[in-house]
């Protein structure tokens, strides 16, 4: 396929930093969280991942968009969801898969997705993992630095904010097998389509929900058990989520809850979530369950965690998984209740598939009625 004409382009930081490159995916401007992920494989499930609304991503990996992209089996929601995205080589319409339905390039471009290539990852990473987290804005139209700074300076921080409630569905809908032997009610705060597929996989028939959608609806449908979604934003701003999350629990049914799923249950629980100085984004963080012993490779991607020494204060929660790196919480399950939760992806789209075993224990607590 011909190469297209690269234009050039800014990445300018919060605090200033700026570095010029190419443009990738449609010319113009667009802001938002600047975050990194170590994934080698599966950029097309990540830009389709709705927990990573509101940000842009750095693909630490050297070359980006090399295998092209494959529409339906490999979007993990409906549209893309990234705000931009920054790499260092990139293949532009250049890909080698014999499968692929088109390039990265003509596949961001007709998202709307605005990006930036030939900077220095490893430089920016370094960066950000010193600063910590911050907003940037890329720019394929604007070269004056200080209109730059102007427009950045009107993204809004991740801290506080609610996002969840602009990705969920709006229309509950059904997913799975209607004949399945177990119904599951999915509270959708930014659900990935691999984690319906691995419910459906373990005969569960799911009906998805709004976001806010209150208990007596949910339970209009007699659910065997509730599914809490990742999603994007601050946990701390869905005090909606958390007010659901803490009647259903006062059902008894079963209930498992998946990275921002996991802080919601945690805060129904009286435990408070905090804001990391650089979250955990990738494919390879070791994790250690603590009820067996046994540690497993995991996919993650959350900004935000559960305090461990919140979590002390609580009599009725146990901490279940830690992470092996620093030692955040990782997991944890209600002492009285039929209800856990985990920070990272089971699913793992993209990644490992240490921690599938942990939809099988749920639908263990679903046989259990």
């Amino acid at each position: 396929m011909e190469k297209t004409q690269a234009h050039g382009a800014y990445l300018m930081l919060e605090d200033g930093t700026v570095f010029k490159g190419k443009a990738l995916g449609k010319k113009g401007t667009s802001s938002g969280e600047i975050c990194f992920n170590t994934g080698m494989t599966g950029y097309q499930e990540i830009y389709t991942d709705p927990s990573y609304s509101g940000q842009v991503i750095i693909n630490t990996t050297s070359h980006i968009g090399n295998y092209g992209v494959k529409m339906d089996s490999e979007e993990e929601s409906s549209s893309v969801k990234i705000k931009g995205m920054v790499c260092n080589a990139y293949a532009d319409n250049y890909y080698s898969r014999n499968t692929a339905d088109g390039s990265l390039q003509e596949y961001l471009e007709n998202a709307g997705i605005v990006g930036i290539c030939d900077v220095d990852t490893r430089q920016i990473v370094r960066h950000i993992r010193n600063a910590g987290v911050m907003n940037c804005i890329i720019s394929s139209e604007i070269e004056d630095l200080d209109a730059l700074k102007g427009e950045l300076d009107k993204c809004p921080s991740m801290e506080g904010l609610e996002l969840s409630s602009t990705v969920s569905t709006q229309e509950s809908y059904f997913f799975g097998n209607e004949s399945s032997k177990y119904k599951l009610a999915v509270l959708d705060l930014g659900c990935k389509n691999n984690i319906l597929r691995s419910f459906a996989e373990r005969d569960c028939y799911m009906q998805v929900f709004n976001a806010k959608t209150d208990l007596k609806e949910i339970m209009k449908w007699n659910p065997d058990g509730f599914f809490i979604s990742n999603g994007p934003g601050d946990p701390a701003a869905m005090d909606y989520a958390v007010d659901t999350v803490k009647a259903m629990l006062e059902t008894g049914k079963p209930l498992f809850g998946i990275c921002l799923g996991h802080q919601i249950l945690s805060r129904a629980c009286g435990i408070t979530t905090y804001k990391m100085h650089n979250g955990h984004r990738g494919l390879n963080h070791p994790v250690k369950n603590l009820l067996t012993g046994k540690s497993e490779i995991t996919s993650q991607n959350h900004g935000f965690a559960v305090s461990a020494d919140s979590v002390a204060g609580i009599d009725s929660v146990e901490i279940t998984h830690i992470n092996l790196n620093d030692k955040t919480v990782e997991g944890l399950k209600v002492k009285d209740k039929p209800a856990f939760s985990v920070q990272y992806h089971p699913e793992a789209a993209p990644g490992p598939h240490d921690s599938r075993y942990l939809f099988d224990d749920f639908v263990s607590l679903l046989a259990k009625g």
